[in-house]
């Protein structure tokens, strides 16, 4: 039985944890329904019955409170269970990014203790790769869509399914202390191993109110609501998929998981199932617009907030233009995700649609419990005037308060009671906050600091541009040189060559939307732009291209 929380003739001490999240849609909508694919159906009811088999499955297994269960899956309805199941039961979710390397997947897994672990068949050679170092792992649990076993070298203990069967549909979930962990991630940076980011349940409660506070109260666009129809694009694996799924259960919506990101079943599951709300990177906007299937779908019930890189204008420009309503919002691993979506006041409602773009796509306003300032290298705190520029720092209840086992780390990320995020920004006279470039991204030429996304968001304007990223290059005379990095679209590719673009950027340059000695020298044009394992443009391995 559940440990009681208050002695006689007390009140009771209420705690914020998961399973309070999941009261809701059982008495709002317990037949509203949550798709995966093309595949499976299920209701609220049902939904919740299986996250009570799962708990009674895992601890089955032997997994106990404090243990921590890794499930490498597409987003999914399991991966829905999972993220009620496995922190209800007072245990911990690791959810394992499966895009990086097998090295850092074997560290992740050893240094978070993983206890048993559900993969997907199509993770199976990861898994087989590193099984024979793992120091942890006692169970392995296979996920498949048809629920049958596949062939592999790893000792499986059950099929997903037949974990659900043959234990009871009712689990008595502890009231859990709110301060019990509940999950735990790794997010890489640009060196060193990857860094373990954790949250409590109380963390985890407070960012889905957060979410909901910057994404359905306020009278703006992009709202997200009750009504809805919600799939996430965002990875479920990448910061709770920014905490939505959380809120879109609370909510009692339809949810509609897509499983591997493939363009067409994308657009064909936005067509079928009427799919009003996402979130995604850039990146996925961009590869679904540039889709051939897009022209056949009709995007203008859509509605998408986009982060993790900036929103170019010129991509913002040609979403709104198929009708879909996007906006940015503003968030980091360490962040639980959430710090500033980019609503419009109500002075602004009235505007053009250009003029409200302008806004639309900046970083935004803090949402309630969010403390933000700018900061410059002596930590002194800088005017909200639009103009300095320094680092971005936050306070928000919802911030891990370290990196998991790794205090010389979190040194760096906490200084002075402030969180330290790593990106430029200024705070203008309207409390909207923009990100103006990454501390390690940011362009230092002649002394001066160039934004290598003021550069991407420029060039992403012209109409030849399918998609750009900006770097640094060394230069022997100012150090560093702005590098542009190109993707025509197939139309412009026989059209358009370097002197147009460096013609256009100069034109920028007259028009003061850019200062004159930022004005890239070189302008290269590809294939391809190389990505992160969550989607963003990869810096780093440009630097390392053409660097």
């Amino acid at each position: 039985m559940a440990e009681r929380l208050y002695a006689p003739g007390e009140c009771y001490r209420y705690q914020l944890i998961i399973k309070h999240l999941l009261e809701t849609p059982l008495f709002f909508a317990p037949d509203q329904e949550i798709v995966y694919r093309d595949r499976v159906r299920l209701t609220y009811r049902k939904l919740n019955e299986r996250i009570h088999r799962l708990a009674n499955g895992l601890a089955k297994l032997g997994v106990k409170p404090g243990d921590t269960v890794c499930v490498f899956d597409y987003d999914s309805h399991r991966y829905l269970e999972c993220f009620f199941a496995i922190p209800m039961m007072g245990a911990v979710l690791h959810t394992q990014n499966w895009r990086l390397s097998p090295e850092q997947i074997l560290y992740t897994m050893n240094h978070a203790e993983d206890k048993v672990v559900l993969v997907h068949e199509d993770f199976l050679p990861l898994l087989e790769s590193v099984y024979p170092q793992l120091t942890t792992v006692e169970k392995i649990v296979l996920i498949t869509d048809d629920g049958r076993k596949t062939g592999t070298r790893l000792p499986i203990a059950l099929e997903y399914e037949e974990l659900l069967q043959g234990v009871p549909g009712f689990c008595d979930f502890p009231d859990l202390d709110e301060n019990t962990r509940g999950t735990l991630f790794y997010t890489t940076g640009t060196t060193g191993l990857p860094k373990g980011v954790h949250f409590s349940h109380r963390q985890l409660v407070l960012n889905a109110q957060a979410q909901l506070n910057g994404a359905a109260v306020y009278e703006s666009i992009g709202r997200f609501r009750s009504n809805d129809v919600y799939m996430p694009l965002t990875p479920m694996f990448h910061v709770h998929a920014w905490g939505f799924p959380y809120v879109a259960t609370m909510l009692g919506v339809k949810q509609v998981y897509p499983g591997k990101y493939e363009a067409p079943m994308l657009l064909k599951l936005i067509a079928t199932e009427k799919v009003t709300f996402s979130h995604c990177v850039p990146t996925i906007v961009h590869m679904l617009l540039s889709s051939p299937v897009a022209a056949t779908v009709d995007l203008s019930r859509w509605r998408v907030t986009v982060g993790g890189a900036r929103l170019p204008k010129g991509l913002a420009r040609e979403a709104m233009n198929r009708g879909i309503e996007i906006y940015a919002g503003y968030g980091m691993s360490e962040a639980c995700p959430l710090i500033s979506v980019s609503n419009l006041k109500p002075s602004m409602l009235g505007w053009g649609k250009e003029k409200q773009l302008d806004r639309l796509i900046m970083t935004g306003l803090p949402v309630p419990f969010v403390y933000a300032r700018i900061v410059d290298a002596s930590g002194k705190h800088l005017p909200h005037d639009g103009v300095a520029t320094g680092e971005l720092v936050i306070r928000t209840p919802w911030l891990t308060e370290d990196y998991y086992k790794d205090p010389e780390r979190t040194a760096e990320l906490w200084r002075d009671g402030w969180l330290h995020t790593g990106d430029v920004a200024y705070i203008d006279p309207e409390g909207y906050i923009q990100i103006t470039d990454r501390l390690k991204d940011v362009i230092k030429t002649g002394g001066e600091w160039v934004s290598s996304l003021d550069l991407e968001n420029l060039i992403s304007q012209h109409p030849a541009v399918s998609e750009a990223a900006a770097i640094g290059v060394p230069d022997k005379k100012w150090g560093e040189r702005p590098l542009l990095v190109i993707v025509l679209k197939p139309d412009f590719r026989e059209r358009v060559n370097q002197e147009d673009v460096r013609v256009y950027m100069a034109k920028c340059a007259e028009e003061g939307r850019l200062p004159k000695y930022a004005v890239p020298d070189k302008i290269l044009f590809v294939e391809g732009i190389p990505k992160t394992s969550v989607g963003k443009i990869d810096k780093v391995e440009l630097r390392k291209q053409f660097g």
